[in-house]
């Protein structure tokens, strides 16, 4: 496994690349990962290594078709072995709804990637986890 720190523009390249995999459902996605790598989600929670991502990867399959991240819409900053992606995100519900669906489901999230070497070694996602908005209730004081 490759220890030795990246540049910026690699790791840049990287999250990047995880982005394209996603939306082609790329199913070598997982090798992007260490072996002990932390992925976080809204309402998943936290899962440690690769064992405990798959069920993960499997339920957000099993939801959502697919996942467009326009690179243009995306805004990244990096320290360290750290790079934060900002940006917009859309696709389609396994029920056929597509999403982001109204303006309080905008489609905006923020990643936060932590590198070792080529790899990642932590992920943390922050999006609206209701995709298409159609939990409105939860939201009573909007």
């Amino acid at each position: 496994m490759d220890q030795q720190q990246i540049s910026t523009t690699d790791q840049i390249a990287l999250a990047k690349e995880y982005f394209r995999k996603v939306d082609s459902g790329d199913p070598n996605l997982l090798d992007m990962f260490t072996d002990d790598t932390e992925i976080f989600f809204p309402k998943f929670g936290i899962a440690r290594g690769k064992a405990e991502i798959v069920p993960f990867l499997v339920g957000l399959g099993s939801a959502v078709t697919s996942f467009d991240h326009p690179e243009a819409r995306m805004t990244f900053t990096s320290s360290d072995n750290r790079v934060v992606v900002e940006g917009a995100e859309s696709g389609m519900l396994a029920s056929g709804v597509p999403f982001p669906g109204d303006a309080r489901s905008s489609g905006l999230f923020c990643n936060v990637f932590e590198f070792r070497g080529r790899l990642i070694s932590r992920l943390h996602i922050y999006a609206d986890p209701d995709l298409a908005g159609q939990q409105p209730a939860l939201f009573t004081w909007n």
